[in-house]
């Protein structure tokens, strides 16, 4: 099993909405390395849910449901979408600043490519976010 992070901001598509929804595709990436993330990520990989911009903060955890395919909203090129599934929300969000501070978190791709809206995560650092956010 892999593990990953996905930025959403939480006005336009919001963990709650997720929920709401039971499964989505993950679409409008349009970034290469993004993309291959996307491509990389195999069904039952988990994904920590993070709103970007408002927030800025993990939420919750999703489930990778459906391995990639083209993405029906991209016009032109070469994109694709995962579909994903809510798995659980933390007991409470665990901030980019709390993230941040953490020292076993400073090599996280969230801190080291911030702009980045679909990043791998070590299984170590997936887990000490969900430690820290059900703490």
């Amino acid at each position: 099993m892999q593990y990953w992070l996905l930025k959403s901001e939480p006005f336009k598509y919001s963990y709650d909405d997720l929920v709401r929804d039971k499964r989505t595709y993950w679409d409008g990436v349009r970034n290469y390395q993004a993309r291959n993330n996307l491509r990389a990520m195999k069904k039952g990989d988990k994904a920590l849910y993070y709103h970007s911009n408002e927030g800025k903060e993990v939420i919750g955890v999703v489930t990778i449901v459906k391995e990639a395919y083209p993405d029906p909203t991209a016009k032109e090129g070469d994109w694709s979408v995962v579909d994903v599934a809510p798995d659980k929300k933390l007991k409470r969000t665990v901030t980019l600043a709390e993230i941040k501070q953490t020292a076993s978190l400073q090599e996280m791709a969230l801190i080291k490519q911030s702009r980045l809206s679909v990043m791998p995560v070590t299984a170590k650092d997936f887990k000490e976010i969900i430690k820290i956010g059900n703490s």
